[in-house]
């Protein structure tokens, strides 16, 4: 029987959050987390809500996951996030010392790889899932507020 919970399964719903903060005014990044294929936070973007500029979608799901699990550390746990992190939520996520990161579209000019902020070693990153579409809903939302 072939695995459905892949990669690709998981970013699927980390771009429905994505679509949801699109509906809301929301700069459109969506994030999951993930423990032995079960989502236990799911969430996007509130910074215009929140009026907060740290409420991204990374770091919602971080303190969503970490009270759900009852603990700060985030070992055996995978996001799924649809934009690359930027520095902030990078550095958080070297906190949480969360096992996985996979991203769909890169952020050539905010992420943490082109600011160089580093992730905690033992996390693996694997980018690309689902890039397309989660760099066309972002061209789709930043096209309309022009």
């Amino acid at each position: 029987m072939e695995n459905i919970f892949t990669d690709a399964f998981f970013m699927k719903k980390a771009l429905l959050e994505a679509e949801v903060a699109f509906e809301k005014g929301e700069i459109p990044v969506g994030a999951v987390i993930v423990i032995d294929n079960k989502v236990i936070a799911r969430t996007h973007n509130l910074t215009e809500l929140l009026h907060d500029v740290t409420a991204h979608a990374e770091m919602q799901a971080i303190t969503s996951a970490a009270n759900f699990i009852g603990g700060k550390y985030l070992k055996d746990c995978t996001l799924y996030v649809t934009l690359e992190p930027c520095q902030m939520c990078a550095g958080a996520l070297y906190w949480s010392q969360i096992s996985k990161i996979v991203f769909g579209a890169s952020d050539e000019n905010r992420g943490y790889q082109k600011m160089g902020t580093q992730l905690h070693p033992k996390t693996q990153v694997i980018s690309g899932v689902l890039e397309k579409e989660c760099g066309d809903l972002m061209k789709a939302f930043f096209k309309s507020k022009r």
